[in-house]
């Protein structure tokens, strides 16, 4: 049985993999970010319910994203890089911050963490900039090729969404 790492370790290896995340996402090299995914990864951007509770069930609840697996992330890749995403056509240019990691659970093959984020978005088409921001929840899983994210939970804290979003942007 693996040796449970200590909180430093940990989240040195959730800095890395963040910032890889985003420097894929802000560079568009779609396939080294979805490398980073587990299989069975879930991705997910919960709509607010009311002022304070977010939703709490994509299946059962409107969600902003949900993909249950690295087969939708592929599928929406391919609908970005074919330009059949009306929501990513002109393809927006994006400038993603993450900050205040956070270890929030450890085992010996997996761990949770938090982080706070910022994106700065560009619409060419719109002539505008956006600013979208919150936190996101990951959960990484050890596997033969490294550390990947198996679960990532993004809480979106804008009021209101002056654009539409996509998993490059936020």
């Amino acid at each position: 049985m693996p040796q449970l790492l200590n909180p430093k370790t940990l989240l040195g290896i959730a800095c890395d993999v963040v910032t890889r995340e985003v420097a894929h996402l802000d560079d568009r090299r779609w396939d080294d970010w979805l490398a980073l995914w587990t299989d069975d990864c879930e991705y997910w951007v919960p709509t607010w319910l009311t002022e304070d509770t977010l939703a709490t069930d994509p299946h059962r609840e409107l969600s902003h994203i949900y993909y249950a697996n690295r087969t939708g992330l592929e599928d929406r890749i391919a609908r970005i890089r074919t330009g059949r995403a009306p929501s990513a056509n002109p393809l927006r240019r994006t400038s993603h911050t993450v900050t205040n990691h956070l270890v929030t659970e450890a085992g010996d093959a997996s761990f949770a963490f938090r982080t706070s984020w910022n994106a700065h978005v560009y619409d060419p088409h719109a002539k505008q900039s956006f600013t979208f921001f919150g936190h996101a929840e990951y959960r990484l899983s050890l596997r033969p090729s490294g550390w990947l994210i198996a679960r990532k939970k993004t809480i979106l804290l804008n009021d209101t969404l002056p654009s539409m979003i996509d998993v490059y942007c936020i």
